[in-house]
């Protein structure tokens, strides 16, 4: 992973007093950020939980509208997700727990069966293990008994297998895959299309070893809901990310890293730029159902809550307090209007992004090669993020701040790298 680092500078003496106050109002703002944290991660459990939910009446009775429901389970359930992204950068607890459940791109074919055109890296000997086809398989040299599927067989033995990263057995994107299946469309229209026998027991199954798939779906479904367990807890009254961010003298230096490198390097960068530089719809973040553009969209809505302070829950209350642009309009009101405005921007522009997928315009055909109208639309997102991001890098300066690193990606910091 490579940085891009934001150096910064101390406040004229003529502001000290503003940096005072703004100083006096961190801990409220730190309390909001929290706060907002605690729902949406909520809201990110209680979504999963009725994933699961709708996980057990497919498997109960495979049809049509079974597998339908569990889709848009699926997808109701990364609306609170992707908006709690913002919190990864800045905190520990989150970054290094994040792997267990939005880690992307997967070589899927270590889980499932796969289409003849699909291509093993020379990178990845076991990017097509399908370990629901094969109950005895070897890895790093051990033999692995998966003759029963169960959460710790996913989340011990499978998931980065022999340290590999694109051996991705459990989270949001094995879980998409098991529901959608390949996409095969390319750079045209079309999602996955996994047909509901692929989950009938018995009679009728299609695809093989529908008892183990259906054991496969279950169990990457629990351990799912219990990692946002873990971390709902964490940021509820008295959990440990709570306490380690409220106790933290740099506190704000963490909800600004948080927005810079979500904003930057992991969003403008790994998510939207390198896709399109690539033409690579295997680069979408959500690639098997095409639902892409709403993730993006959500990614941007999170750092937005963060600055203004607050966060809509998915029953509709919002979660409110002290804002992080409160203490910048204390200090420097045209920089909050500044960064306002610029927030705004990157919102219209992925709403723009997301009404044309939904219109028909999918993510996938904007990133085929020449396309001008797609790269117009991604393009419009990307920049707003920059733009956004500088933005960030003044607001750590305005509030006196010593400095943070912002990941970067070679998209948009050395973009003759990404094709050597």
């Amino acid at each position: 992973m490579n940085f891009k680092t934001l150096a910064t500078s101390a406040l004229a003496l003529s502001l000290a007093t503003g940096v005072a106050r703004a100083e006096t109002g961190a801990a409220d703002v730190i309390g909001t950020y929290a706060d907002i944290a605690a729902a949406a991660y909520g809201d990110s459990l209680s979504t999963a939980q009725a994933l699961s939910d709708a996980v057990d009446a497919l498997i109960a009775s495979p049809s049509e509208a079974t597998l339908e429901a569990a889709k848009a389970a699926w997808k109701a359930s990364r609306v609170p997700y992707q908006q709690t992204e913002v919190y990864r950068f800045g905190n520990a607890i989150v970054d290094d727990w994040e792997g267990k459940v939005n880690a992307w791109p997967l070589d899927e074919g270590l889980i499932d069966y796969v289409d003849d055109s699909y291509i093993v890296s020379d990178e990845n000997e076991y990017a097509d293990l399908n370990i629901i086809a094969n109950p005895q398989v070897s890895i790093a040299g051990a033999d692995v008994d998966a003759g029963t599927i169960t959460p710790e067989l996913i989340g011990e033995v499978l998931n980065e297998a022999d340290g590999i990263e694109t051996n991705v057995a459990r989270g949001y994107h094995a879980i998409e895959f098991l529901l959608w299946g390949q996409d095969l469309n390319g750079t045209d229209p079309g999602a996955g299309a996994r047909p509901y026998t692929d989950f009938v027991t018995g009679d009728g199954c299609t695809g093989g070893n529908c008892d183990r798939r259906v054991a496969y779906l279950r169990a990457a479904t629990d351990l799912l809901v219990a990692d946002l367990q873990e971390m709902a807890a964490n940021w509820d009254e008295g959990g440990a990310a709570r306490a380690e961010v409220e106790s933290d003298p740099d506190g704000l230096l963490r909800i600004l890293t948080g927005m810079g490198s979500l904003s930057y390097g992991e969003q403008a960068g790994e998510r939207m730029r390198l896709g399109l530089m690539l033409n690579d719809p295997e680069e979408e973040h959500d690639c098997f159902s095409d639902n892409t553009h709403w993730s993006h969209y959500y990614d941007g809505l999170g750092i937005q809550n963060v600055y203004l302070g607050h966060y809509t829950r998915v029953d509709g209350t919002l979660v409110e307090g002290p804002a992080l642009a409160s203490l910048v309009a204390d200090i420097d009101p045209e920089l909050d209007a500044e960064m306002r405005a610029r927030l705004t921007t990157t919102m219209e522009a992925l709403q723009a992004l997301a009404d044309a997928a939904e219109g028909g315009f999918a993510y996938d055909q904007m990133l085929a090669p020449g396309n001008a109208e797609g790269e117009a639309l991604i393009m419009g997102g990307v920049n707003g993020l920059i733009d956004q991001t500088k933005s960030i890098e003044r607001v750590v300066t305005a509030l006196g701040l010593a400095g943070i690193e912002v990941e970067g990606s070679d998209s948009l910091d050395n973009p003759s790298a990404v094709f050597q």
